[in-house]
């Protein structure tokens, strides 16, 4: 299982260790979102970052759709399927979505593709920005309905 993380807030007086841990997990910006496998770590470093970032599994339908759409190489182009024949084992989007699915692999693996998703702002806005998901706002876990979220921002 491979979670979607999306940052939600961002503060220019963040803590320094919340800073530190979303940017190791690359996330710079708002609305900015990332792919990070289901482990031990990862799942301590989204409780350091909860008051700023949103997550939930993802299911393979909605990476492939957010990577058709929104994953880019190195000059800003977009992700094809013909640049995944070329520059690595995968013959489309789909196969990727499936291999980052079963942890098999991470976009940071195929060559010169950004791991990073620039998404737009949600459709209708975030339900809250200063409140977990569970309490009616937009941080914290959120289950499989990151999906629904990541249809918004498409």
């Amino acid at each position: 299982m491979v979670y979607a993380v999306i940052r939600v807030r961002g503060q220019p007086d963040v803590n320094y260790n919340i800073e530190f841990t979303m940017k190791l997990l690359g996330l710079t910006r708002v609305n900015h979102c990332v792919f990070v496998p289901e482990n031990d770590s990862t799942d301590g470093m989204l409780q350091v970052a909860k008051d700023y970032i949103t997550w939930g599994e993802v299911e393979e339908e909605t990476l492939a759709k957010a990577l058709r759409a929104r994953a880019k190489v190195v000059g800003d182009y977009d992700l094809t399927d013909e640049y995944l024949k070329e520059n690595s084992s995968f013959g489309n989007v789909e196969e990727l979505a499936k291999a980052m699915i079963e942890n098999d692999c991470r976009l940071k693996d195929v060559e010169g593709v950004k791991p990073v998703l620039r998404l737009h702002p949600p459709v209708k806005g975030y339900e809250g920005n200063k409140r977990s998901y569970a309490s009616g706002g937009a941080l914290g876990y959120r289950g499989r309905d990151i999906n629904a979220l990541i249809d918004r921002m498409l």
